[in-house]
């Protein structure tokens, strides 16, 4: 039966009789590091009660949609259809932001 064993003592560069440079190990990279170029899909789902075909084409400008969800309840955020995280709606200046309030 062979054990191997870690040598420990500091490598010396043949013929030299000077140490090697210390070289660091690559470091695990994020999978998002990777891969910033990557488009994906956000989407925020909000449901709608009651919503018909007919409620559809008798949308205009202006039309409010009643939804099921209430205003304090928050909603879920998915990547390319994964639940990443829960949002609430939040009004910045004229436009309306999602706010992540917990990642999954």
């Amino acid at each position: 039966m062979t054990v191997a064993t870690q040598n420990t003592e500091p490598q010396v560069a043949a013929g030299t009789g000077s140490y090697a440079p210390f070289v660091e190990p690559p470091r695990e990279r994020e999978p998002a590091e990777l891969l910033p170029w990557l488009p994906c899909t956000l989407a925020l789902e909000v449901p709608i009660v009651k919503f018909t075909v007919g409620t559809l084409l008798a949308m205009r400008v202006g039309t409010l949609i009643e939804s099921a969800w209430h205003q304090s309840t928050d909603i879920p955020l998915r990547v390319n259809g994964l639940l990443m995280a829960w949002t609430e709606f939040e009004v910045v200046g004229e436009r309306l932001a999602a706010r992540i309030t917990d990642l999954v």
